[in-house]
Formats: structure tokens, C-alpha cells, sequence
């Protein structure tokens, strides 16, 4: 039998299922199709996530997706060592577009990731639901 500390920590779990909402829906169907959308205000002009009708900053009800490559640096994080599957970290990432999103870090270790490191989104499975989007490596 293998203890959890003599597995490689590349950080890869489990994900369950995101709640798909009317509003959201568009975004999971991309992300089904390896696309990465957020929503930005026609109002403001500021993009903003998580997805939704309304704009956070200026509640204008006039929003768009919008494609995004999904890259951007990470702002902070925080590596949780007590899991059965292993390390993993978690933490936010702040897009060029300038929103933050608190996700997954995978393809790299613990002591692998570092703020201000560049980082780039990848869907992986989740547990019956559509694809999450996680980061890794740039």
C-alpha cells in the first residue's frame, strides 16, 4: 500500500459537479467544448466573474460573453496537505481581464507555485457535471 506522502503531488482531485444555472449555462456549455467565457458589461465596460446577467459594479443588465484565453497571474493561494488524495492548492487568480477567480492549481507541485506566476486555464472532468476550469502552468 502507498502512503499519501510517497504519491507524486501533482494536485489532481477529484472536482464535483458545478450547479449549472440559467445563467450560467452558457459558460458550462463552453467549457464542454474546451472554451473559457466571461461576462463583461456593455455598460461599464468592465468584465467581471463569476458569470451573471447583472453587472456587479454598475448593475447594468447589459452584459456579454465574451471569449478570454484564460490566462493571468496568481494573486494568492493556500496548499491543504490533510487530504487523503494528497496536496492540493487552491487560491486566486487574478485574469488579464481583470477579474479574480478562486480556483484549482494542477500540473504542478506545492512548491512549485508561486504569486505573480503566470498561469493558464484547463477544464478537468468533474464528477458527472460539465468541466471546471482549473490552472496551471502557463
Amino acid at each position: 500500500m502507498t502512503d499519501v506522502q510517497d504519491r507524486p503531488a501533482t494536485m489532481t482531485r477529484e472536482i464535483p459537479p458545478p450547479a449549472v444555472t440559467v445563467e450560467s449555462k452558457p459558460f458550462w456549455d463552453a467549457a464542454a467544448e474546451g472554451r473559457f467565457l466571461i461576462k463583461r458589461c456593455k455598460g461599464c465596460g468592465q468584465a467581471h466573474w463569476y458569470p451573471r446577467a447583472v453587472c456587479p459594479f454598475c448593475l447594468s443588465g447589459d452584459t456579454v460573453w465574451e471569449e478570454s484565453p484564460g490566462e493571468g497571474t496568481i494573486y494568492t493561494f493556500s496548499v491543504m496537505r490533510r487530504a487523503p488524495t494528497g496536496p492540493y492548492a487552491i487560491g486566486y487568480v487574478k485574469l488579464d481581464e481583470g477579474p479574480a477567480m478562486l480556483t484549482n492549481f494542477v500540473d504542478m507541485t506545492p512548491e512549485e507555485i508561486s504569486i505573480g506566476m503566470r498561469v493558464k486555464v484547463r477544464f478537468q472532468p468533474t464528477q458527472g457535471g460539465p468541466p471546471a476550469p482549473v490552472f496551471g502552468p502557463a
